[in-house]
């Protein structure tokens, strides 16, 4: 790769930075001031290069792509940009040769940008990546969240949540363009009036919140292309100096707090009313800020909204930007005069939909009464597309029964979900299986109605982030063996699969995954103050803790072994180091409880001499994305362990697999098409499929009755009803006893089995590494540049 600023040019600009924006020469420069201006250095030529490309897109007049996400987990920046850029060792040489200082304490300065809560976040965040890696113009829309997803603080095992107070570090990535505001509208009230093609509108009386856009750039890797992620702030659009004179400080300062609450922190807490109107304000902000970004860029370049669908893509990455269709709508119908059908027709052909829950419960709602009082012109909007949608479908199906059941509007709710097939040209799962599970159950109805729109696009990784910038030894290893042709194409990992039977390469991939854990131990004992055994399997589970992904299944597997181990200390048993690493749902009181049991069985174990070399527990509290560029590459256990059926893809998975892990699984998800890339003897898969847990479900489940015929199951919760660490867990025990909601008792033994054979392929250490092999060799399928490329063929039309 040919990198864009030499060694002499970077120290130079480098010493300037420092010199005109901090005033301190490198002798005196704190580490934080260099890592913000090495930062510095790198938004200017990102900015640039951006400018560069779009010039060069607009020119040709190329479909732009706009992805609206609520998340987008970006981790840090610094490492990423400067790897992508091919500036990584020439920035190490720059610091190591005139500072002194090794990069990495420069790299430890940035903070996460924690915008997101999982997976969905993260995955917005990788398809920037690879949308500028391909060469896709593309920008990203989100919130500008002054606190991120909070910092997870563990007391005595008790999740806390802290305060994300990203910006005083991360900010330095961040452009504020106040020229480029936008003003969104809430509240107020509508006089309209509709003929059969025309709408006339008036709304008065609103309340007004300016969002101010800020711009991170994201670079792709040996790539002329750079995203864009704009992030929207809210700001009061005056101050009533009357009344703050008269003493009405309240009402003065009134709108200021409205507009400091949209953009303060990640998913406010919604189990209250409030909450609800909040969440609901701060998706309509995001939406409306960026349809009227979109409109004014098409403007500017086209002069005309005729074109709009031919020359842009909007994507709505879950139902959180569903507004995004009415608000359109909005500007089509009210500020450009266009009629309904002209409006509809373009409406149809510019939006896309991904989903991303099998479960319907999950599915958005919003109550009616609440979205007509906050967004009284998107309320009446949404009414006419669900009036017009109910008259189709009355006249295609002839079935009032199902026109309620497919309706937007019912029973007092707005289906986000439905208004997104009705508006949408393209409604996509993201993996084989869950995109089939949608068709077949959650819009079995919708499908059936309209199939050509439903499509699959299974999720994919930024991989150079997990493999080329976080396990280096397998890197130089993939180097030596099949060439550099995989870092730019992650389809050449598969040549690796020519080494599965050389033993020379077995034995160096046993030895960089030694190194690997022998570097996540140091962190930990750094971190946790804990010794882990680095001879023992590191099996690792770190996902959001939801009863679905079935942390509490590992945990009673877990007290299961223990209760084993207590009656037979001299056993012989392979050692295992069980890693987790989650955060909870503030409001989620069980998936709290779960933490806290975990927590409590690794304090426990650690007490017992006896026991602890051989069955140890980490619970590494405030999971983030550096944190997993540590662990991943030492992760040798892949548990992806969900109820068959609930999982929509994952992407941990593919990042564990990347990095050789195996992965302990049930058939959900991508693991489905794990299990097809590298066969049966390369993954443990273990549990019911998803057909026999629909037949369960219907049959009627009754975890009670393996509570009381299984003696394993049983001596285990009721350990977890008696204590663990001296705490009793009377309603963890009750949910396995009574509700197991998601069937952990039913794929118990068929969970043990699979830990077993675990076990026993681990001891055998040429298997295992063969294994390991394997995984990584089949482990290119899940770029994000595949994923992204087959969204700009078979949904975009940008190819």
């Amino acid at each position: 790769m040919n990198t864009p600023i030499t060694e002499e040019e970077l120290k130079r600009q480098l010493l300037g930075t420092l010199e005109f924006d901090f005033r301190k020469t490198p002798q005196n420069a704190t580490d934080n001031q260099i890592y913000k201006a090495l930062s510095t250095i790198v938004v200017n030529h990102l900015k640039e290069k951006r400018h560069k490309f779009v010039t060069q897109m607009n020119s040709i007049g190329a479909k732009q792509v706009y992805y609206i996400s609520m998340e987008f987990l970006m981790g840090r920046s610094l490492k990423t940009n400067l790897f992508n850029l091919g500036l990584n060792e020439t920035a190490a040489k720059v610091l190591k040769n005139s500072l002194d200082i090794n990069i990495d304490k420069i790299y430890e300065q940035e903070p996460d940008a924690g915008l997101g809560n999982g997976g969905l976040g993260r995955l917005a965040a990788c398809y920037m990546d690879a949308l500028a890696t391909c060469g896709f113009p593309a920008t990203g829309y989100s919130i500008l969240y002054e606190y991120g997803i909070f910092r997870q603080k563990l007391e005595e095992g008790w999740q806390t949540e802290l305060p994300d107070d990203w910006l005083p570090g991360g900010g330095v990535w961040l452009m504020p363009v106040p020229d480029q505001a936008i003003e969104v509208h809430f509240e107020g009230e509508i006089n309209e009036y509709w003929d059969k093609e025309y709408h006339y509108i008036s709304h008065t009386n609103y309340q007004t919140v300016h969002a101010v856009p800020y711009d991170m750039f994201i670079s792709g890797y040996d790539s002329k292309s750079v995203s864009k992620l704009r992030l929207w702030k809210a700001q009061s659009m005056s101050f009533d100096m009357g009344a703050f004179n008269q003493g009405n400080y309240g009402i003065a300062l009134g709108s200021n707090n409205i507009a400091n609450a949209l953009t303060k922190v990640l998913y406010p807490n919604d189990n209250h009313l409030e909450g609800k109107s909040l969440r609901l304000r701060q998706q309509y902000f995001m939406c409306a800020a960026s349809i009227g970004d979109i409109v004014m860029r098409h403007m500017n370049t086209y002069g005309k909204l005729d074109n709009l669908h031919e020359k842009a893509a909007i994507h709505i990455n879950d139902t959180h930007p569903t507004l995004a269709i009415p608000e359109l709508m909005r500007i089509l119908l009210d500020d450009c005069g266009y009629s309904w059908s002209k409006s509809w027709h373009i409406i149809q052909n510019t939006f896309a939909y991904t989903n991303h829950t099998v479960m319907a419960e999950a599915l958005e709602t919003w109550d009616q009464s609440l979205l007509q009082r906050v967004l009284p012109r998107i309320y009446s909007i949404i009414c006419e597309i669900n009036r017009r949608y109910c008259e189709g479908l009355s006249n295609r199906l002839d079935d009032s029964q199902k026109v309620e059941r497919l309706s937007i509007i019912s029973n007092g709710k707005v289906r986000m979900a439905n208004l997104c097939i009705d508006a949408a040209h393209s409604v996509n799962g993201v993996s084989r299986l869950h995109s089939e599970i949608i068709k077949e159950s959650v819009f079995k109805e919708q499908y059936e109605d309209k199939p050509v729109k439903f499509k699959n696009v299974t999720n994919g990784i930024a991989y150079r982030r997990w493999l080329l910038q976080s396990n280096k030894p397998l890197t130089d290893l993939l180097s030596e063996t099949i060439g550099e042709g995989f870092k730019k194409d992650g389809h050449e990992l598969q040549k690796f699969r020519l080494f599965e039977n050389d033993m020379s390469v077995l034995k160096r991939l046993s030895e960089i995954k030694q190194i690997n854990k022998q570097n996540f131990a140091k962190w930990v004992k750094k971190a946790n103050g804990v010794n882990l055994n680095i001879d023992s399997i590191f099996d690792v589970q770190v996902k959001r803790l939801h009863e679905y992904k079935r942390q509490q299944l590992n945990a009673l597997n877990i007290i299961a072994d223990y209760n084993y181990l207590l009656e037979h200390p001299d056993a012989d048993f392979t050692p295992k180091t069980y890693i987790f690493a989650s955060k909870a749902a503030p409001g989620y009181y069980l998936a709290k409880q779960i933490i806290k049991l975990i927590w409590c069985l690794s304090e426990e174990l650690k007490r017992n001499e006896k026991i602890r070399d051989k069955l140890m527990v980490v619970f590494l509290e405030d999971y983030c994305v550096s944190l997993s560029e540590v662990l991943m590459p030492a992760a040798e256990v892949s548990e992806q362990i969900s109820l068959a059926g609930t999982e929509a893809s994952g992407t941990g998975n593919m990042k564990l697999m990347l990095n050789g892990a195996i992965t302990l699984g049930t058939y959900d998800g991508a693991n489905v098409e794990i299990h097809e890339k590298v066969g049966d003897d390369n993954i443990f898969i273990f549990g019911m499929s998803t057909p026999e847990v629909n037949v369960m479900k219907t049959n009627g489940y009754s975890p009670e009755g393996y509570y009381n015929h299984n003696n394993v199951i049983n001596a285990a919760v009721n350990r977890i009803y008696h204590g663990i660490n001296g705490v009793a867990f009377p309603d963890i025990g009750d949910s396995f006893k009574f509700t197991d909601r998601y069937m952990s008792l039913a794929d118990f033994d068929s969970y043990r089995t699979a830990q077993s054979n675990v076990s026993q392929a681990y001891n055998d250490k040429k298997r295992w590494n063969k294994m390991s092999l394997i995984n990584i060799a089949e482990a290119g399928i899940f770029s994000a540049d595949r994923a992204v490329t087959e969204y700009a063929e078979t949904i975009w039309n940008l190819i």
